[in-house]
């Protein structure tokens, strides 16, 4: 699984940041961005700003490496407003079935 992760022409990690990496994350994650670095696309989701990544990755030395490869080289877009999720009507329980 390691080997399709890094050679996937476009690596999607959604929602990235909610917990602090572990060791073993951050050596997988280390050689993940390493190994596809200049070679193939990666996108990242993540509800924390990039300034918040450091953190999250908890450890000095790894964090300059991975940030080094991913937000150096990056198209960033930062999307503000209301979440969409928020824009639909929730449905509406009638008698205990949930109708559109």
């Amino acid at each position: 699984m390691f080997r399709q992760l890094t050679k996937a022409d476009l690596l999607i990690l959604d929602d990235w940041g909610p917990e602090r990496l572990t060791a073993s994350q951050r050596r997988d994650m280390m050689e993940i961005v390493e190994d596809r670095y200049g070679s193939a696309s990666t996108i990242i989701t993540s509800q924390l700003p990039v300034e918040a990544w450091h953190d999250i990755i908890d450890e000095p030395t790894f964090a300059d490496a991975i940030l080094d490869r991913i937000v150096h080289n990056a198209h960033r877009l930062s999307l503000d407003g209301h979440s969409m999720r928020k824009t639909h009507d929730a449905p509406k329980i009638i008698d205990g079935d949930a109708n559109d």
